[in-house]
Parts: structure tokens; sequence; C-alpha cells
């Protein structure tokens, strides 16, 4: 398998991705945000016999002697799946830069020839429809009677780009959730980061009951998927099943732009039942993870059928910019 690094320009690195890949850590956005934190981001092609099979953008450190690379939700295939395994190796082998390397990854399933360092996760996420009434027939049940409750509760919904203040006032909410129900996100920094960076402004939908904010939802839009980041529920909010209302606003907003799906985050029964489901209420799949896991250095890529495979089935394809 043969790696190219760095050769793609945003508009093309885009174009590749194939329609459900809508993991944020493989966004071009994603990258642009960690190198305006300061770390550095490499973004690689995957070919094999002259076929392209997909991207991986990968995080990269030093620590000592060692380049350390870190690869979150990828590789993204393009057309058929390839050999994670072998891709993951010669990601590792192939890390730009003298010195030792390692490679530790989440990737989309459990692959074979790595080494389990952290338990998988279950991550919950929303297919959408241009449609609002397909959506609609997915809810279950009783998410749907909640979310006609808050449509009859007389809530005031506005979806904005959210200012410098805006988002100060949710952070700060957040964070006095984060410290009461012990879950950790990304950092602020991040947040500041993303909005800084060009693309789409981040949306914020918020409700309104009576002139005074109840709950309030912030998303990641990144074609072709988005994300939610962030969100604040009052105790007038929950007694109208405000998120209710926010969420669904949100499905129909990022299906009207094109997106294909919406990341809810991991689901936790165990520390979380109500959260996750309140996740799987909107008709959500549930998308089990690899653990995060270490690529070995001494395991050796070899002849991979599935890789073999994928190049047969990939279609001729040529990435260029037309910008």
């Amino acid at each position: 398998m043969e790696i190219r690094w760095d050769s793609l320009t945003e508009r093309a690195w885009t174009a590749a991705l194939s329609p459900n890949a809508g993991a944020l850590q493989q966004s071009w956005r994603y990258g642009a945000a960690v190198q305006a934190m300061g770390g550095t981001v490499r973004r690689a092609e995957l070919w094999h016999g002259g076929c392209f099979l997909g991207l991986a953008q990968v995080v990269v450190r030093r620590v000592g002697p060692l380049r350390l690379g870190w690869l979150s939700r990828g590789p993204v295939w393009h057309v058929a799946q390839g050999d994670t395994c072998a891709a993951l190796h010669a990601l590792r082998r192939a890390l730009p830069g003298g010195g030792p390397r390692l490679l530790l990854c989440v990737a989309e399933g459990r692959v074979p020839g790595t080494v389990p360092l952290v338990t998988p996760v279950c991550m919950a996420e929303v297919p959408l429809a241009p449609e609002p009434a397909i959506m609609r027939c997915r809810l279950h049940q009783k998410w749907r009677n909640r979310l006609v409750k808050a449509e009859a509760a007389g809530l005031k919904v506005s979806v904005t780009a959210p200012s410098a203040a805006d988002l100060d006032w949710l952070l700060s909410l957040d964070r006095a959730q984060a410290k009461t129900r012990g879950y950790r996100g990304l950092p602020p920094a991040f947040l500041a980061a993303w909005t800084a960076c060009k693309g789409p402004p981040p949306r914020l939908f918020t409700a309104r009951l009576k002139g005074d904010t109840v709950a309030a939802m912030l998303f990641l839009d990144h074609a072709p998927g988005a994300t939610y980041h962030i969100g604040w529920n009052g105790p007038e909010g929950r007694a109208v099943s405000a998120h209710h209302l926010l969420l669904w606003q949100a499905m129909r907003h990022f299906a009207r732009h094109g997106r294909a799906r919406l990341d809810l985050g991991p689901l936790d029964t165990v520390n979380a039942p109500g959260l996750a489901r309140f996740k799987l209420g909107t008709g959500a799949t549930a998308r089990w993870l690899g653990p995060t896991a270490l690529v070995p250095p001494w395991r050796r890529e070899t002849s991979c059928k599935a890789a073999q495979t994928a190049a047969m089935l990939a279609e001729p394809y040529s990435i260029t910019d037309d910008s």
C-alpha cells in the first residue's frame, strides 16, 4: 500500500471523502483547528495498484526521540472497505520524520493485528433525510410524544452563528455541567480554534420561553456530516422537553443543507442511561468503534487480500483541485 502525504488542498480533500464519511476527526477543518492550537497534522492518501483507496488525517507529536501518530476514526475508505490493518501499518512506517515511530488509533471497528489499550466506545449517529416525514417516522414513540409536547409549549427556537459572548456563556454552563456529571469533552480552546478557521460557523440552537432562554445546543458543521458539540438545559427547559425540539430542529436544518449524518457522541448506558435513551430515541444507530489501540512496530504488512479486492472494486479516481 502506497502512502502519499500532504498533497491535497482542502477542496480536493473534501471532494475525496465518501458521502458517508461523517466523522469530525477526519474533516479538514478538524485538522486545521488542531494546527491553529499548535499541533502538527499530516494528511495521507492511500493508494494500491494505482487505485485511490481512501484518506487518513493523523495528528503527530514528538515524545523525546519518538514520533507518535494519533489517528481517530480513520482511515476513511473511498469506495470499498479496504484492509484497515494493512493501512495502519503502512501509515506507521510512512510517518514523516526521523526516529522511531508509533501509531495509536481508534478505527471504525476492531482491527486484528493491533494492541488494544482502552476499551471501545459506542457512538450514536442519526441518519439524515431531506424529507422531515422520513426522519419523524424514525423517532421512537416516547421521543415523538416529548417532541409534540415541546412543539405545543410555546417555545421560540432561534438558529444563529454564535458570537464570542454566546460561546463564552454556553461554555461556562457546560463546564459547570461537566463538573457535576463527570464528563469531559474537547477543550474550550478547540471551539475557539474551530470557529476561527475557514468554513461554516458553528450553529447555536436556542429555545426561549416567555422571553427567557431555557435551553441551547451547539453543533459543528463539517460536510458531509455534522456533530453535536455542547449543550445546556435549564429546569424550565427540561419541564417542556426543550432539547427534543432543539435536536429535531437541528436534524431538519442539517438535512436541508445536505448533511448525511448527525453525530450525537458516545452512548453510555451505565453512567448516563437517560442520555443514551434520549440519543437513541431520535432513530440514531449505535456504532461501535474499535478500542484505542497501538499499531505495533513488529508486525510487517503482508499481501492483503482485502486491500487487493478493494483496489479491484475501486473506480479509477483522479484527485484534482478545480479552484
